[in-house]
């Protein structure tokens, strides 16, 4: 994992708006329509090189392959691994719950949710490993020439494909979630011996408080997110600290929030998972205050942060000054070195959803890099 040793870095947190092209292929297939397979990877391929282009040209500086091919971040697995099947029930969130009229209106603006939520209905094992492989080989290819500092591909946590998906298999959620850790265990480990940073997306530890997981006491919860640490850490036993960044964050949408368990509460157990570099929602209304529980944390010597200093679901382009405002406060608490510039979540985690522009989500990069050369220039003048 680069760090920012003379300048602050800029990465994101890995899902970029799929072209209508690339959407429309993805729904297809989660529907079941018959797709031919040279023509699916054509598309990914054309896809992945233009995200990357674009992210170049935008400034950033640690890149991803955008999850082109991935119909969702926390659903995708679906067609990796057995023991899922059919769809399962959406909850509403607590914080949206007493707001009806708010959820069809931002329904008419970001679409209804085209993907499915299967349920694990047997044993969850690997089931298909070549999915997983064109990811590389496509993102490599991509990669060919370009003059990017790092790159990092994402996978989904044993905790929130657990969260996206209800057991009906396992005896206890326990021994479900140590099951699909061990599945993923060689997603982790393929991505990183295939030379990319691995970034595993964690919202279960967060997010998962108001919504799947919100039927638990909150001293439940606490106790199953330190259960999805252990199994988290387990899953990536052979992969280096410095290999692995993770992704917190509260849920990537424009809402209330106002149930969104504290950091403080959760900090406790993010800082004891393995992974080198915490990504994390630090510029939203909900959550941009939180810099003083990081400043006030014990924060281990060998921890990066990846701060979100600009929003992921709002069309606003933040002002460069105010990124660079942003970026100094966490150098300030852990030095320079140790914070790379992010974004708070995906512009892009579900494919076919959401309301946010994609033309204006690549101006976004673009003055996140300009607050980050900004910022530089203040913390090694």
């Amino acid at each position: 994992m680069q760090l920012s040793t003379d300048r602050i870095l800029t990465t994101h947190v890995g899902s970029l708006p799929r072209p209508a092209g690339v959407a429309d292929v993805l729904l297809a297939k989660e529907r079941g329509e018959a797709t031919d397979p040279a023509a699916f990877d054509d598309t990914m391929r054309k896809a992945v090189a233009d995200a990357v282009a674009r992210q170049r040209e935008a400034g950033v500086d640690v890149v991803s392959d955008g999850e082109m091919s991935k119909i969702g971040y926390a659903t995708y697995m679906k067609d990796r691994l057995t023991g899922f099947e059919g769809d399962s029930d959406r909850q509403v969130s607590l914080d949206q719950a007493p707001y009806p009229a708010f959820r069809e209106k931002m329904l008419r603006l970001t679409g209804p949710q085209p993907f499915r939520r299967p349920r694990c209905t047997g044993p969850v094992a690997v089931a298909d490993r070549e999915p997983l492989r064109r990811d590389i080989d496509r993102y490599r290819a991509a990669l060919e020439g370009a003059d990017v500092t790092d790159t990092f591909m994402t996978a989904a946590s044993p905790g929130v494909i657990s969260a996206f998906q209800p057991n009906d298999y396992y005896p206890t959620h326990e021994a479900y979630v140590r099951a699909v850790g061990e599945a993923m265990r060689e997603e982790y480990e393929a991505i990183v011996e295939a030379g990319f940073v691995l970034q595993v997306d964690c919202p279960d530890l967060a997010m998962a408080r108001h919504t799947a997981f919100q039927d638990l006491s909150e001293d439940d919860f606490l106790e199953r997110v330190e259960l999805h640490v252990d199994v988290l850490n387990d899953a990536l036993r052979n992969v280096p600290a410095g290999s692995v960044r993770m992704h917190l964050c509260w849920g990537n949408y424009e809402g209330p929030h106002d149930h969104d368990i504290p950091l403080a509460k959760i900090l406790g157990a993010v800082m004891r998972a393995k992974p080198g570099a915490v990504s994390f929602e630090a510029s939203n209304p909900r959550h941009a205050h939180e810099w003083t529980v990081w400043a006030e944390a014990d924060i281990p010597a060998d921890k990066v942060l990846i701060p979100g200093v600009i929003d992921s679901t709002t069309n606003f382009i933040e002002h460069p000054e105010l990124v660079a405002q942003r970026i100094g406060t966490f150098a300030a608490i852990v030095g320079r070195e140790r914070v790379l510039a992010g974004v708070d979540c995906g512009f892009g985690t579900f494919a076919g959803y959401g309301k946010m522009d994609p033309d204006i989500c690549y101006a976004k990069l673009r003055a996140l890099a300009e607050g980050a050369a900004i910022a530089s220039e203040r913390l090694w003048s």
